[in-house]
């Protein structure tokens, strides 16, 4: 069975994205993709909502840019090989393969999907791992903290209660704290 992991770069305040939608401050150099690259090999498919997925789906064609370096290659292949789920109601085609859309969030088909995989599957972009995290069904919480206040913008959390355990952190060198929490059901 597989794990329902929230995971995103988030400013030290809490948000994914500035007052004006930006997250320029949270694109991240090589030691923290690195990581992240790592993490990615665990995840078998990726649930999205539209603007996600439309930055997202920038890791279909990476692989084609002039001379990228390995980290991004690495990523690009990872991306490429996971299925993907869009969740869009406007959205008419994608343009990636292993690619979907679903036009409604239906938590039991999201717990049917982790009761069949073998990998992990994320919950990516705030505004559907909100519907995620509201049906009871994120597992983890992967937070790449950036040393950014940028005093608003778009919550990483949604305005819900869920009890955590600490299960991993690390530093990195361009001062990103990772955070990996898991969900306690106990408390």
């Amino acid at each position: 069975m597989g794990k329902l992991i929230y995971s995103m770069i988030t400013s030290l305040d809490g948000y994914v994205s500035d007052p004006d939608g930006k997250f320029d401050w949270g694109f991240p150099e090589q030691e923290l993709h690195e990581f992240v690259n790592e993490l990615s090999r665990s995840f078998g498919t990726y649930l999205y909502g539209r603007r996600m997925y439309e930055t997202m789906v920038y890791w279909e064609t990476a692989h084609t840019l002039p001379d990228p370096p390995p980290f991004i290659l690495e990523y690009a292949r990872a991306w490429q090989a996971a299925d993907k789920v869009v969740y869009s109601t406007t959205l008419n085609e994608v343009a990636s393969t292993r690619t979907r859309i679903e036009r409604t969030f239906d938590p039991d088909a999201v717990r049917a999907l982790k009761a069949e995989s073998d990998l992990d599957i994320t919950v990516d972009g705030p505004n559907l791992a909100a519907q995620a995290v509201r049906a009871g069904l994120v597992d983890e919480f992967q937070l790449y903290v950036a040393p950014v206040i940028v005093g608003g913008g778009n919550p990483f959390f949604p305005p819900v209660r869920v009890d955590l355990e600490l299960l991993d952190e690390r530093r990195f060198g361009n001062g990103v704290v990772y955070l990996r929490y898991g969900v306690r059901h106990d408390a």
